[in-house]
């Protein structure tokens, strides 16, 4: 088995310090739940290098509108840090859009007093910016802040408030419709077209799609739109999670490039084939049916990332750093408290860009369910060892 193994995921390289009843457990543990994911970063560079082309099309097309400026992908969630807990073919690679309003537009962001969640959502207030000054005459731009509406109609403008905005909001439902309806459109000329078929699944706030190969295989890509907080690593996301659905000028806070940033941080200062992922997918798949979140184990293993050295990761170590996320886990249910990464931690890698606020803010707690429902706690304890 460790041979066969070993061919597969030159992360099992094993050293003459390393115990061989571990070491014959590690390769139990990695055909038994398929540890090794090697075509996540290949397949990574595809559908990056497919939508830089997307988006150079639309840049084409949207350049001179008062559409919304779309940026650079970013990719974030597991597959793009390298740990999918997912079967190869249920991955879904998922990236974010930055949007950034265009000329004579900006973003203002605004608290959701209106929404139950008002500490992580917000609203982005699209304003109107004076383009009068300093044109050129041939690159003349109608103003929509002194222009007047007789004038707007007979260049046929329009604007974005009236587009992509519901009252003074951006609508993260519309600007979902726009751009499925630019990929439907603009996918025969993008250069990928050749090699995949390309469907677009219905979602209400995100663009997602199946790229299928003449082979049959598919790939799922799900883009997700944004709007950067500042010069910071945290952004405001079009998605809603699975048990919030706010009204569609609600953004909610997102940690999801800051903590892709923080993995990419901990692969470039860990010992080579450091196990910190593998610990993820195996400590995933032993969780499953436990009703705990991949987000608090995600959270928990980065805790432990800033806690434990780095040269304690390395792979020989495997079944010590899962005993270790399983006991830790287990003591944040006993004390029902799991200590939100971004908020109030001292241990906070410098490469990490926060808001001022986040360092000064008190911790969230991921588990305060169980604090305010001590049955949910005593049923989450007993799921968990069981397990």
């Amino acid at each position: 088995i460790c041979e066969v193994d070993n061919s597969r995921d030159s992360e099992s390289e094993e050293s003459e310090e390393e115990n061989p009843a571990d070491m014959n457990m590690i390769c139990i543990f990695s055909r038994r739940f398929q540890l090794s994911v090697p075509k996540l970063a290949s397949r990574r560079r595809v559908v990056q290098e497919l939508l830089h082309e997307l988006l150079q099309v639309s840049h084409s097309l949207f350049s001179e509108s008062f559409f919304p400026v779309l940026e650079p992908v970013i990719g974030v969630g597991s597959a793009c840090e390298g740990w999918s807990p997912h079967k190869e073919e249920d991955v879904v690679y998922c990236v974010f859009v930055p949007l950034k309003p265009p000329r004579g537009y900006a973003f203002h962001l605004e608290p959701d007093t209106l929404w139950e969640m008002p500490r992580t959502s917000m609203r982005i207030r699209v304003g109107l910016e004076c383009t009068c000054a300093g044109e050129q005459p041939e690159k003349k731009m109608l103003c929509f802040l002194h222009s007047s509406e007789e004038e707007l109609k007979r260049n046929r403008v329009i604007s974005l408030l009236h587009t992509l905005c519901t009252g003074p909001y951006l609508d993260g439902e519309k600007i979902a419709l726009w751009f499925q309806t630019f990929v439907i459109s603009a996918w025969s000329v993008v250069p990928q077209s050749r090699h995949y078929s390309m469907k677009v699944i219905p979602s209400s706030r995100s663009c997602k799609m199946q790229l299928r190969k003449a082979s049959g295989r598919s790939l799922f890509v799900e883009m997700v739109f944004s709007v950067q907080q500042g010069d910071s690593d945290i952004f405001l996301s079009s998605q809603p999670t699975e048990a919030q659905l706010p009204p569609s000028t609600t953004w909610l806070e997102s940690y999801a490039v800051a903590e892709a940033k923080f993995f990419r941080h901990v692969s470039m200062q860990a010992p080579p084939h450091s196990c910190h992922l593998k610990c993820l997918r195996l400590c995933a798949r032993l969780l499953e049916g436990s009703g705990l979140s991949i987000y608090a184990l995600k959270t928990t293993v980065m805790h432990l990332l800033t806690l434990i050295p780095l040269s304690e990761w390395q792979h020989k170590y495997l079944l010590m750093r899962v005993d270790d996320i399983l006991h830790y886990l287990r003591c944040c249910l006993e004390e029902k408290c799991l200590k939100h990464f971004f908020f109030g931690n001292e241990d906070m890698p410098e490469e990490i860009c926060l808001p001022p606020a986040f360092q000064r803010a008190q911790p969230l707690n991921l588990f305060q369910h169980l604090a305010q429902d001590p049955t949910a706690q005593t049923e989450a304890l007993q799921k968990f060892d069981k397990l």
